[in-house]
């Protein structure tokens, strides 16, 4: 299983966080994020003028300069804490993965061969293209490829998965991750990576949050808030002289101060979601690697939640994997020999406790022919067949070497497998394959064959035809389980406005089958790597965002042109390198719940956006009649709140500006709850929950704390 996350409010982390808080009114930090600066400028000179006002030359009363001073500043470090706790969770995260780097031992070869001698180094002066052998109960030393042997391998240092896994030579199953330990056998490995450039220490230093860039939308946003910020400013730098102007015009007041006004343009900005911005990118990322899934961007996991098309693989994704064997379908006819006379019906070769009629007759025959000839196919299907031989028919404890039987393994070459006995060939395989085989020693083929064929393909199974030297028996079918539930999570994709696209190597009728059971849009169906590559190019070329998922090199083209690829951990090296992102689980499915994270990260965004400036609507009647109500009387319409003082009025909106922050830090780290809707219903919905609460909320809020401030005489 994975590795658990942390608590939302960790104990271990808020200490810490706090610190960093500190450290992080660092001028050059602080610049980073023009809204906040503007709030770290503003309280530095309402500081000064504080003790200014403590010398006994202030604009207004020290004490309610040094109160709006400290509020500002509050603002300043509940923002540094938001950004620093998100950070730590990711800091957190991340220390797991550093543990498992150490000092390792390895076993340099001299040839890049088992065998070849070799010389005891240090882990980390292995370079790119060293060969290196690693036995049981051994550390890899670094990332590479498995040259030779296989080995089961425990990964949960960097997975959580507690299982062992294997990896061997060839294949998509060769990839190897430094700091894992072999647990059984032996590989040889040759390495792919630098000391300091390895596959962990790229995760690691991906997960700080220290270390991450703003994605595209986030530096959009950060333009559209600096460009609110600006013309507040301006707008907050013009009052002074009006101020100055209204009072000698009027007669009545007197002119703004400086301190007033700093508060004011405070409150207005969008401190609230320029305090949380960054929190929410690494808190993103953070959700990202609690799935256990590696992002090597903030824009891949910014990408995931702008997709439009979904692409997956079938097996392993959408099904569940391994086909299984559910039947035996004899073709009418098989107890005809070669010259059409009946053939005898002794008991078969693999025994049994009865004899049954005809119908079970055949079935039983076409069983124990297919079983013999998969003995020697160690694939999930072959092993699957031997099986339901077993059950069907009590099919076992055969004397082969009695048959002198001579087996023939299952080659993807030949697409099929089985065994001669005593010189007569029993074969199982592909039907094109088997009839091909049959045809070749001079046999016909039944006249319904196709047409059996093709009936299981419609149903969205395998056909494998089974013969006997040049009889064809008949045919087992193997199915290839939907998993349960992925019709349903296919509908709430398509409620989002993702379309989904089933990849296979299947024919086309086994692709409309699955397609159709699955729910899934659209089907690609005999896919190469050069049919994946110019789907997603032609989605592209329709300006649409396409995701992928996969695991070999025949992949690493695709995923390489997909706005959002999700490599298996247990992939080649090539597919690693291909994605931007990194699935530790190797786990298909998992891209459906990257989309969703992607999804929740832009929702969070947009909800305290849309919060961020409605809230500014309250602290507006709070802050402006207590202004100008001196000079202009009128203005006391606008004090809908019925604050009790012009100083109350400014604090209570300072107060509340800071603690808002607060209050929507827990809601940055975790997310707005991810539903599956259109984007014109997540918009509505904004709007109605986020729009109108941040409209009322501080109405209510400032309110509060204008009572509060009076009833304990602070103002």
């Amino acid at each position: 299983m994975s590795r658990k996350s942390l608590p939302l409010l960790d104990r271990a982390l808020l200490g810490p966080a706090l610190g960093d808080s500190f450290a992080k009114l660092d001028p050059r930090v602080q610049f980073r994020n023009p809204v906040m600066f503007v709030v770290f400028v503003g309280s530095i000179l309402t500081t000064g003028l504080w003790l200014q006002a403590l010398a006994g030359h202030g604009e207004a009363p020290a004490g309610f300069i040094g109160a709006v001073t400290v509020w500002l500043w509050f603002t300043v470090l509940f923002a540094n804490f938001a950004e620093a706790l998100a950070e730590g969770r990711s800091k957190a995260q991340a220390a797991s993965l550093r543990s498992t780097k150490g000092a390792t031992q390895a076993k340099k070869l001299r040839e890049p061969k088992y065998g070849a001698a070799w010389t005891l180094v240090d882990g980390e002066s292995l370079r790119r293209g060293d060969v290196v052998v690693v036995q049981a109960h051994e550390v890899i030393p670094c990332d590479g490829e498995v040259i030779e042997g296989a080995a089961t391998v425990d990964e949960s240092a960097i997975t959580g998965e507690s299982a062992p896994v294997i990896r061997e030579s060839g294949g998509d199953f060769s990839s190897v991750t430094g700091g894992t330990t072999v647990l059984s056998d032996w590989i040889v490995v040759r390495c792919t990576a630098d000391p300091g450039d390895s596959f962990l220490d790229r995760m690691i230093a991906l997960v700080e949050g220290a270390k991450r860039r703003k994605t595209p939308n986030e530096i959009a946003l950060t333009i559209l808030l600096i460009a609110l910020t600006l013309i507040l400013l301006m707008a907050t730098a013009t009052l002074l002289p009006y101020s100055i102007y209204s009072t000698h015009a009027t007669g009545r007041g007197h002119a703004v101060s400086i301190t007033v006004l700093v508060a004011l343009l405070v409150c207005l900005i969008p401190t609230t979601i320029g305090a949380l911005l960054s929190a929410i990118g690494v808190a993103g990322m953070s959700r990202m690697l609690g799935a256990n899934v590696v992002a090597t961007s903030g824009r891949a996991v910014e990408a995931a939640g702008d997709i439009d098309v979904l692409l997956l693989d079938k097996t392993g994704t959408i099904t569940l994997g391994n086909r299984q064997a559910s039947s035996f379908i004899p073709l009418a006819g098989v107890d005809d020999g070669p010259q059409g006379r009946a053939a005898p019906s002794p008991p078969p070769a693999g025994g049994g406790s009865t004899w049954d009629g005809p119908a079970s007759t055949r079935e039983r025959e076409l069983a124990d022919a297919a079983q013999l000839a998969s003995l020697a196919d160690e694939t999930p299907e072959g092993r699957s067949i031997v099986v339901l031989a077993k059950q069907r028919f009590n099919l076992r404890e055969r004397d082969l070497e009695s048959l002198q039987a001579v087996f023939v393994p299952f080659s993807a070459q030949t697409r099929m497998s089985g065994v001669d006995i005593g010189g007569r060939p029993v074969r199982k395989g592909a039907a094109e394959e088997i009839a091909r085989f049959v045809k070749n020693r001079g046999g016909l083929l039944p006249a319904d064959l196709q047409a059996r064929v093709d009936e299981v393909a419609r149903r969205g199974s395998t056909p494998l035809v089974v013969a006997d030297d040049t009889r064809v028996l008949g045919i087992v079918e193997l199915k290839d389980v939907v998993k349960e539930g992925i019709k349903e999570r296919f509908a709430q994709l398509r409620r989002m406005g993702i379309q989904t696209v089933m990849i296979t190597g299947d024919n086309r009728l086994t692709a409309a089958a699955i397609a159709a059971e699955a729910g899934v849009d659209e089907y690609q169906a005999e896919a190469t790597p050069e049919t994946k590559l110019a789907l997603i190019r032609k989605y592209q070329a329709e300006g649409r965002l396409v995701a992928m998922t996969g695991d070999g090199t025949n992949d690493a083209p695709a995923l390489a042109q997909a706005d959002v690829a999700v490599a298996m951990n247990s992939g080649t090296q090539a597919a690693r390198e291909a994605g931007n992102m990194v699935d530790l689980d190797s786990n298909p499915t998992k891209l459906i719940e990257v989309v969703e994270i992607g999804k929740q990260m832009l929702m969070t965004r947009g909800a305290l956006t849309t919060f961020s400036i409605a809230n500014d609507l309250a602290k507006y009647f709070a802050i402006i009649p207590a202004i100008f109500v001196a000079n202009y009387p009128a203005l006391q319409a606008l004090n809908v709140m019925h604050l009790a003082t012009p100083e109350s009025a400014i604090l209570s909106a300072v107060i509340f500006n800071a603690l808002i922050i607060v209050v929507l830090i827990p809601l940055a780290l975790k997310g707005v709850r991810f539903r599956p809707l259109a984007a014109a219903t997540l918009l509505r919905n904004n709007l109605l929950v986020y729009g109108v609460g941040g409209i009322v909320l501080p109405f209510i809020g400032i309110k509060a704390i204008d009572l509060l401030l009076v009833g304990l005489h602070l103002v």
